[in-house]
């Protein structure tokens, strides 16, 4: 499953892009409309990166979760997906990752919601 920020335009983009090429029936669902404490998350975390949670409910945060979501999509996302998560490009990864959630509100399909707090 994909859990993602349904209030942020941006992230509601990225996450039916990447829904649209997952296999059918993979659950990709705004936090909103979980119960989130069930999985140990709480608002920061899920309201500051995207949450990938496997089906035996490892959780993946951020560049992994993104990484992981890629991996199912299969065919060549399956070694991007790879590639993100595993060094060097994974020492990459993490600090983009980061600064495309914290300014995610000044990238296409934003909204003031995509603002998170400083």
């Amino acid at each position: 499953m994909l859990i993602f920020d349904g209030d942020c335009g941006f992230c509601t983009s990225s996450a039916r892009w990447i829904e649209d090429r997952l296999p059918t029936g993979t659950p990709v669902v705004p936090w909103q409309m979980l119960n989130i404490e069930t999985l140990g998350l709480t608002e920061a975390d899920v309201s500051t990166a995207a949450y990938w949670v496997d089906d035996d409910g490892t959780l993946h945060r951020g560049h992994r979760g993104i990484g992981r979501a890629l991996q199912t999509m299969g065919r060549l996302w399956v070694v991007i997906g790879r590639l993100m998560v595993t060094p060097p490009i994974s020492w990459l990864a993490k600090p983009v990752y980061a600064l495309v959630a914290r300014f995610r509100y000044m990238l296409p399909g934003s909204t003031d919601a995509c603002k998170l707090p400083t």
